[in-house]
């Protein structure tokens, strides 16, 4: 993604208390797309291709399970930029 479409965006795993919760200079990321964690960016720098085509699972405390459980993110078709909701899990 590029710079413009960063700014003022809040990236996953974020402190709330944290004063600056935006995207870093120099990282790589993709938007998460439907799903408990809409619109927030993951940081996805380091990750290599096999990596990055397997998508994520990442602790959502507002998904269908609650506390602990996680939401399932895949690479959106036709789109390098976005990660698409695909389910919640315990």
């Amino acid at each position: 993604m590029d710079d413009r479409h960063l700014q003022g965006r809040r990236v996953y795993g974020a402190y709330p208390d944290d004063p600056d919760q935006g995207p870093e200079p120099g990282h790589d990321y993709v938007e998460l797309v439907g799903g408990p964690l809409d619109g927030l960016l993951l940081d996805v720098t380091g990750f290599s291709a096999e990596g990055l085509a397997e998508g994520a699972a990442l602790i959502a405390e507002n998904g269908h399970y609650g506390a602990g459980g996680r939401a399932l993110y895949g690479p959106q078709a036709g789109d390098s930029t976005r990660y698409q909701w695909e389910g919640d899990v315990p």
